[in-house]
C-alpha cells in the first residue's frame, strides 16, 4: 500500500509556552520607534502552522504576540476564533503582560466568551465564536494568543496578511508551505514588491518591520494595496463533498453539479401560477419582471448559514413553503421560477457591499459573500438582487454594481462583469421655486429627482416615520439655519427607476442683513460643503469609485422693495476629475434663474494628482458660497 500523502502548510512551529526569545517581545519598550508611530497596535510576532493531513482535513495552529497602545487597538489583538461542526478548537489560551513584560492575567479556553455568530438578519446559523472579553487596566499592554483548530474541510485555506489593517504595524511574520501530497497547491502573491518582504521561494515568505498605514481621504480599500499571499488546493473538500479547482470553470462546474442540482424543484401549483401570470407577456424581459415582482411579494430575506459551508442554497420548495431564505435560497428560488416560464438565468456568486470588490480573475478559490441572479440579454445582461422586497427590476447600483462575479453554468464557472452605472446615469436634478422676503426669510418648493446610484442613496426614506423624514431633510440641508419642513411627498417610479422628493420648506434669517442690503447665497439646495483633507505628503493613490452628475435650477423671487445690486459672474471649470459650472440670469427686476451643473468622474488617480483634485473640490466649495447682494429701494 502506498504511503498516505500529507499536505503541510507551515509557518514556523512554535512552543505553546513563552520562552526566553519571547521576553523582549513582551516589553512594550522594545518595540522599534518607527513601528510605534501612528500605530494603535504592533504585531510583535505572528506565525501560523497549517498541517493538512489529507485533502479533507488540516490542523491550524497560530501564535500571536501583540502590543496594544490604546483602546482603538483592542480589536487588533485578534483574540477570537470561530468554530462549528467542521472546526474543532483543540487549544485556546491567552496571557496578558504589562509594559515591563510582567504577566498579569492568564486565560484558558473556559475563560473565553462563547457566543453564536448569528448576524442581525439571521434566523439560524451553525457558526459560533469564542473571544476574549478583556478590559485593560493600563496601556500599553502585550497579549500572547495561542490557538489550535482542527478543520474537517479544506475549501478555505487561510491566507497570509502580514499587515492586518490601518494603524497596525508588524515586527515579525512568516509563512511557509510544504507540500508532501499528490495534490497541487496554488499560490498567488499580491502587492509584495512595495513592502519589506522576503520571498525565499514560491512557498516561503517572511516580513519584518512593516510600518502601519494611515488611511487617507479617497484612498482605495486597504486590501487593494496591502500585501497578501493566497493559497488554494486543486483537490479540496467541503463538508464531505470533493471538489476540483484548477480554474474558475472547474470550480463553477463543481458548484453547479454538487451544490445547485436538485435544489430547484418547486410545487406544481406554483409552476401553474407563474405560467398564468406570464401568459400574456411577449418578451423574456417582461416575463422576468413579472416573476421578480411575484418573488418579492411572497418572500423576505433572512440569513440561513447552514448546509455545506453555508454555500448550498435552501431547497426552492422550502423557500416556497416558508416564505423566507437567504441570498442563496432566494436567488435559486427565483431561478426555478424563471425556468418554468422559459427564461434563461444563472446563479452567480459575488462580493456584495458598497465598496467595489471583484473576484480575482486569475486565481480561483472559495470567494464571495453574496449570491445574485443573472439573465443574459443581447443588449445588456440583467442582474437581479433577490434579497430586496423593494428593489426595482434589474437595479443593483450601490451594492453589486461594476464588479467581476462568478457565473455558475452547467458547463462550469465564468467570470462576468456586472452592470456599471456611467456618470451620466447617476443623475440628480434639483428644481426649486424660492421666495426671499424683505426680512431675509425664504420659502421654497423643491423637487429632487434621482437616478442610477443616486436613486439608491435617496430611495427608502419614504418608508420612515414622518419625524425621521423631517430630520433627514434638516440633515441634508444642514447649512440652512432655522429650517422648517412644511410638507413632504415622495414618488417612487420603479419602472423608470426614478425617485422624486417634493418638499416645501421655510427658513428665517437665510439672507444676511447689512444696513439697507440683503446678502444671500443663490445655491440654496445642493452645496458641496466639505473640502478634502490636506496632506503635507500624500502617501496613497486615490480613487473615485462611482461618478455622478448633479443638475440644479432654481428660480428666485426677491422682494419688490429690493433691487439687485451685485451678482457673481458665470463660472465654468473642466478637468480630468470632472466639471463645474453655474450661471445666474436676470429674468426680470425681481426674479432670477440660477443654474448649476456638477460632474465628478469615476477614476483611479496617482497620489501626485491629489493636490489638483483637492483644488478642484475646494473651488467648487468656494463658488457654491457665492453671494448675491440686494439693496433696498427706500
Amino acid at each position: 500500500m502506498p504511503l498516505k500523502s500529507y499536505l503541510i502548510l507551515f509557518a514556523i512551529l512554535v512552543s505553546p509556552f513563552v520562552n526566553a526569545q519571547d521576553e523582549d517581545l513582551l516589553k512594550s519598550s522594545t518595540v522599534p520607534l518607527q513601528l510605534r508611530i501612528k500605530a494603535n497596535a504592533v504585531v510583535r510576532y505572528d506565525n501560523t502552522l497549517i498541517e493538512v493531513k489529507a485533502y479533507n482535513n488540516f490542523l491550524y495552529s497560530n501564535k500571536r504576540i501583540v502590543t496594544v497602545y490604546n483602546e482603538n487597538g483592542i480589536s487588533d489583538q485578534g483574540t477570537v476564533v470561530g468554530y462549528d461542526e467542521n472546526r474543532k478548537i483543540k487549544t485556546l489560551e491567552a496571557r496578558i503582560y504589562d509594559s515591563n513584560g510582567e504577566e498579569i492575567r492568564k486565560f484558558k479556553e473556559k475563560d473565553f466568551e462563547d457566543v453564536s455568530a448569528v448576524s442581525d438578519v439571521s434566523l439560524y446559523e451553525d457558526n459560533r465564536l469564542k473571544y476574549l472579553n478583556y478590559t485593560p487596566i493600563n496601556y500599553p499592554y502585550t497579549i500572547v494568543f495561542e490557538t489550535e483548530v482542527e478543520f474537517r474541510s479544506t475549501a478555505f485555506v487561510p491566507s497570509w496578511r502580514p499587515l492586518r489593517g490601518f494603524y497596525v504595524s508588524t515586527e515579525n511574520s512568516e509563512y511557509k508551505i510544504i507540500n508532501n501530497s499528490d495534490t497541487q497547491v496554488k499560490i498567488k502573491a499580491i502587492h509584495l514588491e512595495d513592502y519589506a518582504i522576503e520571498v525565499h521561494n514560491d512557498f516561503h515568505y517572511s516580513a519584518k518591520n512593516l510600518k502601519s498605514i494611515k488611511p487617507e481621504a479617497y484612498s482605495p480599500s486597504f486590501k487593494s494595496y496591502a500585501p497578501k499571499v493566497r493559497a488554494a488546493l486543486v483537490d479540496f473538500d467541503m463538508e464531505g463533498i470533493k471538489g476540483l479547482n484548477n480554474n474558475w470553470q472547474d470550480f463553477g462546474k463543481w458548484m453547479h453539479d454538487e451544490l445547485l442540482i436538485g435544489t430547484e424543484i418547486i410545487p406544481d401549483q406554483v409552476k401553474e401560477e407563474v405560467k398564468a401570470l406570464t401568459k400574456d407577456a411577449t418578451t423574456d424581459t417582461e416575463k422576468a419582471k413579472i416573476v421578480y415582482n411575484y418573488m418579492q411579494d411572497k418572500t423576505r430575506y433572512i440569513s440561513v448559514q447552514v448546509g455545506i459551508g453555508g454555500w448550498k442554497p435552501m431547497l426552492a420548495s422550502d423557500v416556497e413553503r416558508l416564505g423566507y431564505a437567504d441570498c442563496k435560497g432566494l436567488s435559486n428560488y427565483t431561478k426555478a421560477l424563471l425556468d418554468e416560464v422559459g427564461v434563461e438565468s444563472y446563479y452567480a456568486v459575488i462580493y456584495g457591499g458598497h465598496d467595489i470588490t471583484s473576484f480575482d480573475t486569475e486565481f480561483s478559490a472559495t470567494e464571495g459573500n453574496h449570491a445574485v441572479l443573472c439573465i443574459p440579454n443581447e443588449t445588456k445582461d440583467i442582474w437581479l438582487e433577490c434579497t430586496s422586497q423593494t428593489n426595482p427590476f434589474g437595479f443593483i447600483a450601490g451594492f453589486t454594481d461594476d464588479r467581476d462575479a462568478l457565473l455558475i453554468t452547467p458547463e462550469g464557472g465564468k467570470i462576468i462583469h456586472t452592470t456599471a452605472y456611467a456618470t451620466e446615469d447617476n443623475l440628480q436634478t434639483t428644481n426649486a421655486s424660492v421666495t426671499i422676503t424683505d426680512n431675509g426669510s425664504i420659502s421654497a418648493d423643491v423637487i429632487i429627482k434621482t437616478h442610477g446610484y443616486q436613486y439608491g442613496l435617496h430611495e427608502g426614506i419614504q418608508n420612515k416615520p414622518l419625524r425621521d423624514q423631517e430630520l433627514y431633510f434638516k440633515d441634508y440641508w444642514d447649512y440652512i439655519n432655522n429650517l422648517s419642513v412644511e410638507n413632504i411627498k415622495f414618488t417612487n417610479d420603479k419602472d423608470a427607476v426614478v425617485f422624486t422628493e417634493n418638499v416645501t420648506i421655510k427658513a428665517t434669517g437665510f439672507a444676511t442683513k447689512s444696513g439697507n442690503r440683503l446678502l444671500f447665497q443663490p445655491n440654496v439646495f445642493n452645496k458641496v460643503t466639505r473640502i478634502p483633507t490636506r496632506y503635507k505628503k500624500r502617501t496613497l493613490d486615490f480613487e473615485i469609485e462611482r461618478g455622478y452628475k448633479d443638475v440644479d435650477e432654481f428660480t428666485i423671487a426677491i422682494d419688490p422693495n429690493f433691487d439687485i445690486e451685485a451678482m457673481p459672474n458665470t463660472v465654468e471649470i473642466s478637468n480630468k476629475f470632472g466639471s463645474y459650472s453655474f450661471s445666474i440670469e436676470k429674468l426680470s427686476d425681481d426674479k432670477l434663474l440660477y443654474k448649476r451643473t456638477q460632474i465628478l468622474n469615476k477614476g483611479f488617480y496617482s497620489k501626485e494628482e491629489y493636490d489638483d483634485f483637492r483644488t478642484f473640490m475646494s473651488t467648487m466649495v468656494k463658488h457654491d458660497k457665492s453671494k448675491i447682494v440686494l439693496i433696498s429701494k427706500t
